[in-house]
């Protein structure tokens, strides 16, 4: 059954269906992750980094070592294509560097320069991110990521990728 809403925007009543309800739903959550994407870029701009750049160089940190463009691409959810970019654009602003893997020829890892040490550590102080979650309690924050965590999971079933990333 429809349910009844106020629009904010007219003084007359809409049918709001439960698909309208959905789409409601799925622009707040793009515009909830567009401010956060945004405020985000603008704090990172003083680095010379972007958010993708920033979620690369976390990547690399975390797998360590072993960073190959494959991993990273697992770790951020990115197409091995737009990861090979990606890499392209930060090893020619000097933030990674490729290194051949001395066991496996074929093989390249990805580690970072100092300059990407550097933007890494500044990058982890995260201020935006405080900012836009002191919004909520510790529960809603637990309740939120239990959500996105689901929505996240059915998106990966819907595409068929077969591995759930490493983090979180």
């Amino acid at each position: 059954m429809p349910v009844r809403t106020e629009s904010r925007y007219s003084a007359s009543a809409k049918e709001v269906t439960p698909a309208g309800q959905d789409y409601e739903l799925w622009v707040l959550l793009e515009q909830a992750c567009h401010m956060a994407w945004e405020t985000r870029e603008r704090e990172l701009i003083r680095l010379g980094i972007t958010g993708v750049q920033a979620a690369v160089l976390f990547a690399i940190k975390a797998i360590g070592d072993k960073a190959t463009p494959a991993e990273i691409s697992r770790w951020t959810l990115r197409e091995s294509q737009s990861t090979s970019a990606i890499l392209s654009r930060m090893e020619k602003a000097g933030l990674v560097a490729r290194v051949k893997d001395l066991e496996r020829k074929n093989m390249v890892r990805i580690a970072m320069t100092e300059k990407g040490e550097r933007a890494y550590r500044e990058s982890m102080k995260r201020k935006s991110s405080q900012k836009l979650l002191s919004a909520l309690s510790e529960t809603e924050r637990q309740e939120l990521r239990s959500y996105l965590e689901r929505v996240r999971n059915r998106g990966l079933r819907v595409l068929g990728v077969a591995y759930k990333p490493p983090f979180p």
